[in-house]
């Protein structure tokens, strides 16, 4: 398959939970188009982030079914998807499982477009990936953060 985007994905959380960010670079294959995205939180995981860059990047996408290749250096991410975890989680009402709203808003957008993944190994000199890196963090260490809504709410419960 033929991609006409490449969407690199990363996501950080500093405490795990605790201040979060991710970062997005977008390229349209053939052209010199190149967009960055990046958002920082003031308490999630790095699983969450991870997976919330890949959405946004998918949400960014303009025109439905693009063929789309997203690379990211979280397993958490691409094994869901590649080996149809997700799949299973969504006929079970993600019983169990963490993240439930980013997965069911992923699968939503997910639909739109042909993607394939690709796994890479993070910090690895890959310069998207790094960059990725550095947006994700840098999201992070804002001092206006925006709330993880749906992850505070989880976790007050737990207190």
């Amino acid at each position: 398959m033929s991609h006409q985007v490449h969407i690199y994905t990363d996501g950080a959380a500093k405490g795990n939970p605790g201040n979060g960010g991710y970062g997005v670079v977008m390229e349209l294959v053939g052209t010199p188009y190149k967009k960055e995205f990046y958002e920082g939180f003031r308490l999630t995981t790095n699983n969450r982030m991870e997976l919330l860059a890949v959405i946004v990047g998918l949400e960014k996408l303009k025109t439905p079914n693009m063929k789309v290749l997203i690379v990211s250096d979280s397993k958490y991410v691409v094994d869901s998807v590649e080996k149809r975890w997700v799949f299973g989680w969504e006929k079970t009402g993600y019983k169990g499982k963490k993240n439930p709203d980013l997965w069911m808003r992923f699968l939503k957008v997910y639909r739109k477009h042909q993607v394939d993944f690709k796994w890479i190994k993070g910090h690895n000199n890959h310069p998207q990936n790094e960059r990725c890196d550095e947006l994700a963090v840098m999201a992070s260490l804002q001092s206006k953060l925006s709330v993880d809504a749906f992850y505070e709410k989880e976790e007050s419960k737990l207190l």
